[in-house]
């Protein structure tokens, strides 16, 4: 098989949250067809230990630790430099050195970038041809950001976001290919980089349906006498923070006005404080859970209401396969093809939040709701099929290997 490069800004190993769940079926797909050479950073706690798991799938595995505060520290340079912030988080000199080597050494013509930060290290005229997987246009998350921020938060937030698109921009043209999630991510982007538009193409995610799947062994996490509503993600990132914060405020006192027996769970790794003071009565924050199929399972009602959300929510398909009826917020629906009212609620304000999840909780109408739900999920949301694009892509670079400059 051919050899290819592949580089991912976090160990795809395990495949527990968004970023991870995506970069790790394509590396799994990708081994299939290539000779993969894996370049990542760890920068969770055991990340280094999991990468022993992708040797099945890769010929050479090469793991950067990452400190997140030295990295943090590190964006002073971004700033002297006049590049984005998530360039200077990102560069590794240890790594661009183990890229050139391994590219002159495995004969290496072809690469894989997942994120548009990793493109950095493609950045050279001498360099492999690669497709770039961007996933999203990070740059207006960096833009929604400094809107709802005060300075100098938003001062920052602005400055990352009309750098890092200047970047995004220069790669993608520089790119043979570049994907995104959504349609609509290829179409934001096409509008922002005019110029890349015949090169963007939108390759969906997907979701294991058999493992997630409603199983007989799963025993409920819940108390019998409470109906439970959940929220699954890492809850230290922003979008998840601000989702549960106002789902907890605004609408969970709408919902225990007409249904005093729900709790509201929100299971996921690392939450921070803002997070665990939401814990109460009526609100439980498990942290890292060994396995949220459970939760998922037994839940009456699954929420994804997200204020701020880019591309495909895997938690939303995850939730879906497990033939729960999930209720998400118009951004958390971006790019799933699933029918509204019958297939998963949509809901935007908080009264319209909390009746929606108050009419699922009726065991019939939750329970029909989520059968259609799998059915949708099984049917189009296979990983081979939506993977199978990047194939197609690569096989677009002309074969053969490249000789890197000193």
């Amino acid at each position: 098989m051919e050899p290819l490069l592949y580089l991912s800004h976090r160990v795809p190993y395990p495949p527990d949250k968004g970023d991870k769940i995506r970069s790790f079926h394509l590396l799994r797909h990708l081994s299939r067809h290539y000779r993969v050479h894996l370049g990542t950073f760890a920068d969770l706690e055991g990340d280094a230990a999991h990468a022993n798991a992708l040797r099945d799938y890769c010929t050479e595995v090469k793991v950067i630790p990452l400190s997140p505060l030295l990295a943090r520290a590190r964006c002073v340079t971004g700033v002297l430099r006049r590049e984005p912030l998530t360039l200077a988080y990102y560069r590794s000199l240890t790594l661009q050195r183990w890229i050139d080597a391994t590219v002159e050494s495995a004969r290496i013509g072809k690469a894989l970038c997942f994120s548009s930060a990793m493109t950095l290290y493609l950045d050279r005229p001498e360099a492999p041809q690669f497709v770039a997987d961007f996933c999203d246009v990070d740059s207006q998350k960096w833009a929604h950001y400094a809107q709802g921020r005060s300075w100098p938060a938003s001062s920052i937030y602005a400055r990352e976001a009309r750098t890092l698109l200047s970047f995004e921009r220069r790669m993608a043209c520089r790119s043979s290919a570049c994907c995104f999630v959504t349609p609509a991510e290829v179409e934001l982007f096409a509008r922002l980089a005019p110029e890349s538009a015949p090169k963007l193409h939108a390759i969906g995610n997907g979701v294991d349906t058999e493992f997630f799947r409603p199983r007989t062994e799963l025993a409920s996490p819940y108390r019998a006498d409470e109906v439970p509503i959940v929220f699954t993600g890492a809850m230290d990132y922003w979008p998840n923070i601000d989702a549960v914060s106002w789902f907890a405020r605004e609408v969970m006192p709408r919902i225990l006005g007409r249904q005093p027996r729900a709790r509201f769970y929100v299971v996921g790794m690392k939450p921070t404080a803002t997070v665990s003071d939401l814990a109460g009565p009526h609100v439980v924050v498990t942290g890292k859970v060994p396995d949220t199929r459970p939760y998922l399972q037994h839940a009456r009602v699954v929420v994804a209401p997200l204020r701020i959300a880019r591309g495909v929510q895997n938690k939303v398909l995850e939730a879906m396969a497990m033939a729960r009826p999930v209720v998400v917020s118009a951004a958390a629906a971006q790019g799933i093809a699933a029918a509204a009212h019958t297939e998963f609620a949509v809901a935007a304000e908080s009264h319209e939040f909390a009746l929606r999840v108050l009419e699922l909780t009726d065991a019939g109408a939750g329970a029909t709701m989520g059968e259609a739900a799998r059915r949708r999920v099984v049917r189009d949301y296979n990983w081979d099929a939506q993977l199978g694009r990047f194939g197609e892509l690569l096989d677009r670079i002309p074969a053969g290997p490249i000789t890197l400059a000193g």
